[in-house]
């Protein structure tokens, strides 16, 4: 098993090198989807997950006996994907709605955006990390500029062999750079699903556990809408931007970076929402701050 295993990892890793020298050189595949009986699997849950309006909505829901959850059918190695979230309302606290990538085993790659629940009237925080090769505490925490409950928002994960970007309603308020030729590992070798979930997270999610669940506002419900995504499908070994396509501004985000605006939109962010950034916890990192920390 472990040949196998180390096999399989060695040919998706050359894979992923030869597409990435397939978008440098301009081709690729956008895939775009909107339907949830399309693009969706419910995973768990037990009908706590359901998806509604012939497949325009999907809702989830947590009681006090479980959360639920679910997956993208494909699989992807670099997309553009958005999600239209709309939180749980009034006294949430103790619960995460979490929608985020992710690949499977032990030196799996993740980038996450996780909502974290809160008393009625205080704000949610969403909580944002990204994993490489099993190793994550990347977070950085922020507070948003509008009720994340009143209606629905876009989120948004950019993912291209340059960076990173996290958006919120096409504002970006995170950039995790590619400085892998600088010692920093980062997740480009590994295909990852989308997933989303809700569940009970009371012994950390508000204020760090000293505010749990209250059961009888249950059952909480997060709902989700327009997915869409632009993206590299990975299926059967290989990558559907392999291929040549008819090209035009559609394929912009395999080389999308932040600009002199949209730096200026995530500093604002950053400066007025920003509540947690791990690149300045000295005392969780008594040895030096993570090397990226230093790097522009």
């Amino acid at each position: 098993m472990a040949s196998s295993s180390s096999s399989s990892s060695s040919s998706l890793r050359v894979s992923a090198l030869l597409l990435v020298m397939s978008i440098v050189s301009g081709s690729a595949m956008v895939v775009s989807a909107g339907n949830f009986y399309q693009d969706m699997d419910i995973t768990w849950g037990n009908g706590r997950g359901q998806i509604l309006d012939n497949g325009g909505l999907l809702t989830l829901s947590l009681d006090n006996f479980s959360g639920s959850g679910f997956q993208s059918k494909n699989q992807y190695l670099f997309g553009k994907l958005d999600m239209q979230l709309k939180l749980i309302p009034g006294n949430s606290a103790g619960t995460v709605t979490t929608y985020y990538l992710s690949s499977q085993g032990s030196t799996h790659d993740e980038i996450d955006m996780e909502f974290l629940g809160n008393l009625s009237g205080d704000p949610y925080i969403l909580h944002t990390n990204v994993f490489s090769q099993g190793k994550g505490n990347r977070e950085q925490q922020f507070y948003l500029w509008f009720d994340p409950t009143a209606d629905f928002h876009t989120y948004s994960i950019l993912w291209n062999p340059q960076n990173i970007i996290f958006s919120v309603d096409g504002i970006p308020i995170r950039q995790f750079k590619n400085e892998e030729s600088n010692g920093v590992p980062y997740p480009q070798y590994q295909a990852m699903r989308v997933y989303a979930s809700l569940w009970d997270a009371e012994d950390w999610a508000t204020r760090g556990g000293l505010v749990k669940t209250d059961w009888t506002k249950a059952p909480f419900t997060a709902s989700y809408k327009n997915f869409s995504a632009n993206a590299c499908v990975w299926s059967n070994g290989a990558s559907s931007c392999g291929s040549s396509t008819s090209g035009s501004n559609s394929n912009s985000w395999l080389s999308e970076q932040l600009d002199d605006a949209t730096q200026g939109q995530m500093k604002w962010v950053q400066n007025n929402y920003m509540i947690y950034n791990y690149c300045t916890d000295t005392k969780r990192f008594p040895q030096g701050l993570p090397q990226e920390c230093s790097m522009s």
